[in-house]
Order: structure tokens, then sequence, then C-alpha cells
């Protein structure tokens, strides 16, 4: 097998790729600055296809940010709120437990909970949080909860370590964690504009501690504001010896910035062509983590369903309610139904699997749904 490139400097890769080997650290430079996007997507496909052969896979789950009031306030967050201010919110345990009830009639297998930094909710809310919602919930219905600033937050409110929270967590109900507040590990950046979130070696730390109790979780990267090609780089090659020490990343995904209403909003938002660079780019330098996502509320549907090409096999999930990135700006749905998802896969000529946190098959649909039209959902631009 041979792939059809333009850009010469991609050859040395695509012999690496072939041959499943590793690729460096100066190879996810040369990816990034190649202009020949077809061949790093003919290469992406083919890392895709000997991991998981024609399935994308997708989830009926239900997202709930418990309050946007955060002690953080970071330059580049458009969601987060302080007390008092306009705007701010905060959910009782009676109503984040209804919200999460609602969705086990459409056959949710997941319950997404990420929120704020509260100053005056104590770690025991949250350890109730989750209890409750293990007593609500059919066994089935995955808890994928708090980032690891969330948990690096609780650790700081209660006295105990990180690794303490995560047990405690995990004994009340705690299935998963998310991989936000990654943001990109270069210091940097952090300082300039999330300084106050955690460091690039804790987070990772915190991901390790998850794994060596067994609670699987997933790894992102915000990518398109401040950040340059060699910290890109160098937040994946973190992330893949992340994985060769606690080997517990079910997935990755890129997070496209979002810069309306932040205070990075005369950035310009990422553009389809980087989007869909940075999702091959992915595929083919973590070649230890089995999924790669693209996050149709941040991408968008039609650069979603592109991305199958790029060695995507994950689209996400119904979500039915995302506030996070649509107080950024975004303007695609808040939620899909089942069946929109399935027929956005099989548009592009692959196998749609339904799937759950942990990436146990649900269903594999071998017809496109027999009701409605092949269009996509709406969606603005």
């Amino acid at each position: 097998m041979s792939f059809s490139l333009i850009d010469p400097a991609l050859e040395p890769i695509a012999t690496k790729v072939l041959a499943g080997e590793r690729l460096s650290a100066s190879d996810g430079a040369v990816l990034y600055r190649s202009r020949d996007l077809i061949g790093i997507a003919q290469m992406a496909d083919h890392v895709r296809r000997r991991l998981n052969g024609d399935r994308v896979y997708f989830m009926v789950n239900r997202h709930i940010n418990p309050t946007n009031i955060c002690e953080n306030r970071c330059k580049f967050c458009a969601f987060s709120r302080s007390k008092g201010q306009k705007g701010a919110y905060e959910m009782t345990l009676d109503e984040i437990v209804t919200a999460a009830r609602e969705c086990v009639p459409e056959g949710a297998h997941e319950v997404h909970i990420v929120g704020g930094l509260h100053p005056e909710w104590p770690f025991e809310f949250y350890v109730e949080m989750v209890a409750r919602l293990r007593d609500a919930l059919p066994d089935h219905v995955i808890i994928q909860a708090f980032t690891a600033v969330e948990i690096e937050y609780y650790a700081q409110i209660s006295g105990l370590t990180t690794l303490e929270v995560l047990r405690r967590l995990k004994e009340a109900g705690l299935d998963a964690m998310p991989g936000g507040g990654a943001e990109i590990f270069s210091e940097r950046t952090r300082l300039a504009a999330w300084e106050k979130k955690t460091s690039a070696d804790d987070w990772l730390r915190i991901h390790g501690e998850a794994h060596s109790l067994d609670i699987k979780t997933n790894c992102t990267m915000l990518y398109g504001h401040i950040e340059t090609i060699e910290e890109r780089v160098d937040h994946l090659v973190r992330l893949r010896e992340q994985q060769d020490a606690s080997g517990g990343f079910l997935a990755f995904i890129p997070l496209a910035f979002h810069p309306a209403n932040t205070e990075l909003a005369d950035l310009p938002g990422t553009t389809g062509y980087d989007d869909l660079k940075t999702l091959a780019v992915a595929r083919l330098m973590l070649d230890n983590i089995p999924h790669i996502k693209a996050f149709w509320i941040m991408v968008g549907l039609k650069v979603a369903q592109l991305a199958t090409a790029f060695g995507v096999d994950d689209i996400d999930g119904t979500v039915v309610e995302e506030r996070i990135t649509h107080m950024a700006g975004a303007t695609t749905p808040e939620a899909l139904s089942k069946d929109d998802l399935v027929s956005l896969i099989f548009e592009t000529g692959h196998t749609p699997v339904e799937r759950d946190t942990l990436y146990r098959v649900v269903r594999v649909y071998d017809d496109a749904p027999s009701s409605g039209s092949s269009k996509t959902p709406a969606e603005d631009g």
C-alpha cells in the first residue's frame, strides 16, 4: 500500500505509518506545517481503519453543568460567572437528579457532568451528588463527571489529596472522568490565559491517579488561540507518554477554541482546515489512545462528518443540553436525536455504532433510520 502524497516532506512519515512505527515530535511539527491535507488524511484514515475498522461511534448521553459560578474566571472562558453576577446560576441536588433522570427514557448510557468551581459548595456536596445520581439511575447509565481542575479544587477545599478525593467519589459511584481542563500544557499559555487552572504536571498526575483506581478518562487539547505548533505537538507527546505510563485514556478530543464573549474575543475562530488537520495529526501521533473524537458541538456537524475521513472514529452523542461552548458563541444545535446521529454517520459511508462511555457496544446499525430524510440537521453558517 502507498499514499498519494504531494508534499515530499511527508514521505518518511508515511513509511513509519505503514510500518506501524511511532512518530516523533519533529514528525508532528512536519505534519502541522504541511499543506498536503489530503495526504495527511490518507495516513490518518489508514491508522483509524487499522484500529477501529469501518465503525464510527456515538452515544445517547446527557450533559449537565450544575453551576457556572466559578472561582477562577479564566480569560478564555465565556461560561463562568461570579456569585451574584447577571447570568450566574446554580442547580440544587434535586434539580441535578431530575435532569439526569430525564435522559433515561431516551436510552441514555451516560450522564456527563462538569461545572464551575463554586466558592460555597463543600466537597461533600459533590460526593452526595454522585451518590444520589447512582441511586437514581439504572446501572447501565455511567456517571462521567468532574475534570482534573475540579478534582484539584475539591482537594483544596477538603484538605484531602487528589487521590483520596478520587477514591471517595468512586466509592460514591463515579465511573469515569471527562478530559477537560487540559487546555494546552504549555506553561506560557497557562500564565497568559488560565493562570489559576491546574498545571500540566498536576493534570497528568490526577489522570494517572484516576487510572490507578480503574477510573477511565478522556483527554483533550484546546487549540486555536495563542498556542504555537510546537506547543500543540508537545501536548500530544505528553498525553502519549502518560498513556504509556497509566493506560486509562479512552479517547482524545481536540476542542476548537470559541473566542466570542471571552477576554480573547479579538482572536479568530478556528477554520475547517485547521480542525480537520488537528484531528488527523492527533490520530497519527496518539498511537496508544484507541479513539479520536470530533465533538460536533465544537467543530460543527459538517466538519464532524468530514472528520471521519481524517482519522476520527467517534462524533460524541446526543448531548441534550450544552451550555459551555454555546455561551462562547457556538451556533451548532444544543442536542441531536439518535436518528440524527445514525443518519449523519451513514452518509459518510461508515457503520454507526452506539456505545457507552467505556466503548462497550450497545447496538450496531446496519440500516439507516427509515423515517425522516437524510438531510443534515439545521446548522448555522
